[in-house]
């Protein structure tokens, strides 16, 4: 058996505690109605990736963006001038496409069946196992919400947040210190926008960048975020290995390699450092394997707030309500 199949094997296994609270989801909810339903997701999410690599690391972000506003319903998906869509902490999200074609391909085989807040789920899913995470399996039955409203999304955590408004947050969503510490994990793959850690880098304190950066570390984001310069420009969130799924992301915030203020944190802080060094495997700890745990924290998430049998409804297109 190869590892990862091992480490799939073994996720199916850990999830079980975590699938008795689903709120009415269930794996393979579509095995009557709709079989090929998570296999046409995956091979669209694919064909996306190969031809634009950035759309893994975008779709997870949107997964984690919807599930923080009115729960996993696909609210995010919604146009409107006033939807969460075009709210600041959204307006750099990325991936809209891909889950619109997979609408277009599932309402082909299976019209008004398979949602637009499960396909969302399922892409996230198989964004991670495409840049070599971990595979686990997605309870579906969701149904899609008809609320959409920018206003909603001060839920979401900012990116100068402190540890203790962020630990709030998930909280307040049934998420612990763990699963926060696991999810903003999913930074190791993805880029981030100059404009959102540039000011780290140039009078942060005293007329000198961030202390928490490791200050070898400061030239090479100066170089790539001059003052004043693009703030739209892009750079990995987790240096050296923003296009893998690994232990990367962690390794940077213990060596003051954080990119987002929010990120670093989470080491400087002493009740999610534990966290990131049981994830590191280091010495004296209880090592926590980051795959795994992730898989545990994303399928948690991923019944946030969520919509089933008469609720919501199956959007025929996925940036509109019926």
């Amino acid at each position: 058996m190869s590892p990862r199949l091992f480490l799939a094997v073994t996720v199916m296994f850990a999830m079980a505690a975590a699938l008795v609270h689903a709120q009415g989801t269930r794996v393979g909810f579509y095995a009557r109605t709709c079989p090929r339903a998570e296999s046409i997701v995956r091979s669209t999410v694919q064909s996306h990736f190969r031809s634009n690599p950035a759309v893994a690391p975008g779709l997870l972000r949107m997964h984690f963006h919807d599930c923080f506003v009115q729960g996993c319903d696909a609210s995010i998906l919604i146009d409107g001038p006033n939807s969460e869509k075009i709210a600041p902490p959204n307006r750099l999200l990325r991936g809209y496409e891909v889950i619109d074609d997979a609408k277009t391909q599932l309402e082909a085989a299976c019209p008004g069946v398979v949602s637009c807040s499960d396909i969302l789920s399922l892409a996230a899913r198989d964004s991670v196992f495409l840049t070599r995470g971990i595979n686990w399996q997605v309870p579906t039955g969701r149904r899609d919400g008809r609320i959409s409203l920018a206003s909603d999304t001060s839920n979401l955590p900012g990116f100068t947040e402190s540890i203790d408004s962020q630990k709030q947050k998930f909280a307040d969503l049934g998420l612990s210190t763990q699963d926060l510490v696991a999810l903003v994990g999913g930074h190791t793959i993805g880029t981030s926008a100059c404009q959102l850690f540039s000011y780290r880098l140039y009078n942060f304190t005293n007329g000198g960048p961030d202390p928490t950066i490791n200050p070898a570390f400061v030239p090479q984001l100066q170089a790539l975020c001059p003052q004043n310069g693009d703030g739209s420009r892009r750079i990995d969130l987790d240096t050296g290995s923003g296009n893998r799924f690994d232990l990367s992301f962690f390794a940077n915030l213990r060596n003051g390699r954080g990119i987002l203020e929010s990120d670093q944190k989470l080491w400087t802080d002493a009740s999610t450092r534990s966290f990131v060094q049981r994830f590191l495997g280091e010495r004296g700890t209880r090592p926590l394997n980051f795959n795994i745990e992730f898989a545990r924290s994303m399928v948690k998430m991923s019944n946030i707030g969520v919509k089933t049998g008469t609720n919501g409804e199956i959007r025929r297109i996925c940036s509109a309500i019926n």
